[in-house]
């Protein structure tokens, strides 16, 4: 009996791949466009910013390790974190962090002064503010939103989450961007409704799982392969809780960015020209549709031209919340 040997090529591997890819995404999603407050809890507690010198520097600790237990004892808040520094009566305490994913212990001695104990430490254990829904699946009911993920400020590091949820929001004023200076939203939350919870925080995006009272249109989903350059729309909430749909031009295409700048676009519609100046913060995850598809959503703005900014594609998103699908 004779053996076929059978070759397989890279090309012909990654066409596979696509395609299972491609299989795997929903056929349709609701398009939504709404800002919404989010608030996220942290796992374990954040540090956001060492003072240069002091004891939690010279032991080790550094800006975006996450402090999860102190002499054993598991910590959930900056108040927890406090009060054990203050109780310690200068007594080194051992610090269980995660650095890079990775578990690693340091041990930090306080110094005392006229206000307790002291580390040299910034920390913190949660975050709010605003931003745009995407999309959400009828069948499932898991939505993404914002399109990239959400950085401590000060030290830049991707928020760990252990839990959050999504309210009702109305945006209440526009800071219009202008070159050198991007523009925001600001916006006043309902705290006493939850539209759904945040269970994944990624660099494309946060995902959860909603009530389905977000409103928005079903569309079909396109693929990396039916993206064009040229004309689409984008749909965004920049007053009150109006979602409209705006004038887009998609100027370029990247499918291989991994970083979720998989387009650039320019803002071509006068109306949102002058309300905001272009893409500003709170519009991000904004849905973008082109032939009556959604292809994905924009992420960032360019600083030196508020007019254009980032977009990343829909299947990209999509694969950071795949398990929530």
């Amino acid at each position: 009996m004779k053996r076929c040997k059978i070759r397989v090529t890279m090309a012909a591997v990654m066409a596979l791949l696509l395609a299972t890819a491609a299989a795997a995404m929903p056929q349709t999603l609701v398009a939504v466009g709404r800002t919404v407050g989010i608030r996220l809890e942290t796992d374990g507690i954040l540090v956001a910013e060492l003072e240069p010198g002091g004891p939690a520097e010279q032991a080790g600790l550094r800006s975006g390790d996450v402090i999860e237990t102190v002499n054993g004892t598991e910590i959930t808040s900056c108040e927890q974190f406090q009060s054990m520094l203050q109780s310690c009566d200068g007594s080194p305490l051992d610090l269980a962090i995660e650095r890079n994913g990775k578990d690693a212990a340091v041990t930090v001695a306080p110094t005392r002064g006229a206000a307790g104990c002291h580390l040299g430490v910034s920390v913190r254990d949660s975050m709010a503010g605003i931003g745009t829904v995407t999309y959400y699946d009828p069948v499932t009911g898991a939505y993404g939103a914002l399109g990239h993920g959400v950085n401590d400020l000060q030290s830049l590091v991707l928020l760990p989450v252990e839990s959050g949820e999504i309210l009702p929001s109305s945006v209440v004023e526009v800071r219009k961007g202008v070159r050198g200076t991007p523009g925001l939203l600001k916006g006043a939350f309902d705290t006493s409704t939850t539209l759904g919870t945040v269970e994944r925080n990624t660099d494309h995006g946060i995902f959860g799982q909603c009530s389905g009272q977000l409103g928005g249109m079903p569309l079909p989903v396109a693929t990396a392969e039916e993206i064009q350059t040229g004309k689409a729309t984008i749909l965004s909430n920049v007053q009150n809780t109006n979602v409209v749909e705006y004038a887009v031009e998609i100027t370029r295409l990247d499918p291989t960015d991994r970083s979720g700048r998989n387009l650039v676009l320019t803002i071509t519609d006068d109306r949102l020209l002058q309300t905001t100046g272009g893409i500003v913060q709170g519009m991000s995850g904004s849905p973008i549709v082109q032939n009556g598809k959604l292809i994905g959503a924009v992420t960032h703005v360019l600083i030196d031209d508020p007019s254009r900014g980032y977009g990343i594609f829909i299947e990209n998103m999509l694969a950071a919340g795949d398990n929530l699908q």
